[in-house]
């Protein structure tokens, strides 16, 4: 019972204060991809502990019971708790049924979270199949790589997104090839094919997925935001290497901010495009790179490694 206890605080120590730390540190973007995988592993390691307290419990209960009823009731009743009284059929039936509506909410939870997951996927692959049929294929240099094609929508709107699927499919509309020059129109396939190799969109959903079955606890409905801003700035970051960050920027600035793009799409003009150009306009010096970057590898190190212990300990405790 003590051991789980003591899992089940250092959970909601981590899931409350953990977001506050993160968003400083991650807030301008420098080494956004240490800033996604810390954010992600804050929530793993938030759902692995809280996993771990729950089997705890469930372990003591199962091993314990005798005990745990008495502990239960001496808590209530004090000293007026006497073994007449705890070992009663009255008070250990709805001990046990509290026990079960404990089980019961895991395994609604879980399946809410399943069932998140498998409407997200619908939604993507029902996008990825319209697209591919109603767009014209566009042949481009690198087409294929990360396995996502590029084909076209006739739209006056200018846009870029991919839809994962098999196969996945990056896709433009016509009004984006209208304001797109040939390096710009690098950088933005250059953008979404790093979205695709990075599997952003699985980080995203699984995030979404987690704020959906845990409503209220900071590090699953602050994440998912967060995990989609740093994905982009990743994306960002993969297509200045590759094709520069004026031909970045231009496209950025060409596309605009008002392109409608669908719900479970990744696109180049989503997220603060304000934000986004001023900071490839304006990188960090190398000395923030490294102080931020090394800040961000001893949290996610600190998070794995003392998660770890602390159920370690608890398990030996119990």
């Amino acid at each position: 019972m003590s051991a789980a206890l003591l899992v089940f605080g250092y959970t909601l120590a981590v899931a409350w204060s953990v977001p506050l730390l993160l968003s400083r540190l991650t807030r301008h973007g420098i080494s956004a991809g240490l800033g996604l995988g810390a954010w992600l592993t804050a929530m793993a390691t938030v759902l692995a502990s809280a996993g771990a307290a729950v089997a705890l419990l469930a372990d003591a209960a199962i091993a314990g019971w005798p005990r745990l009823a008495e502990a239960v009731c001496r808590s209530v009743a004090g000293r007026a708790c006497t073994p007449v009284v705890y070992r009663s059929a009255a008070f250990e039936v709805p001990l046990g049924a509290a026990a079960a509506v404990a089980t019961l909410t895991a395994v609604v939870l879980a399946l809410r979270y399943g069932r998140t997951l498998q409407k997200a996927g619908r939604r993507t692959r029902a996008h990825a199949e319209a697209a591919r049929i109603t767009g014209r294929r566009l042949v481009v240099t690198g087409d294929g790589e990360a396995g996502g094609a590029t084909v076209v929508l006739d739209a006056p709107q200018p846009a870029a997104y991919c839809v994962p699927g098999r196969p996945a499919a990056i896709v433009l509309t016509s009004g984006a090839l209208a304001v797109l020059d040939r390096a710009q129109l690098g950088a933005v396939l250059a953008h979404e094919r790093a979205h695709l190799a990075g599997r952003h969109h699985l980080l995203i959903s699984l995030s979404r997925g987690l704020a959906a079955s845990f409503p209220g606890v900071p590090v699953f409905t602050q994440g998912p935001a967060e995990v989609a801003r740093l994905a982009e700035l990743c994306a960002d970051d993969a297509a200045a290497r590759r094709s520069g960050r004026s031909a970045l920027v231009a496209a950025l600035l060409a596309m605009g901010t008002g392109a409608a793009v669908p719900d479970p799409a990744l696109a180049v003009t989503s997220g603060a495009v304000t934000a986004r150009v001023h900071r490839l306009l304006d990188p960090p010096r190398r000395g923030h790179h490294v102080r931020y970057a090394l800040a961000l590898a001893a949290v996610m190190l600190l998070l794995a490694s003392l998660s770890g212990t602390v159920i370690a300990f608890a398990a030996a405790l119990g």
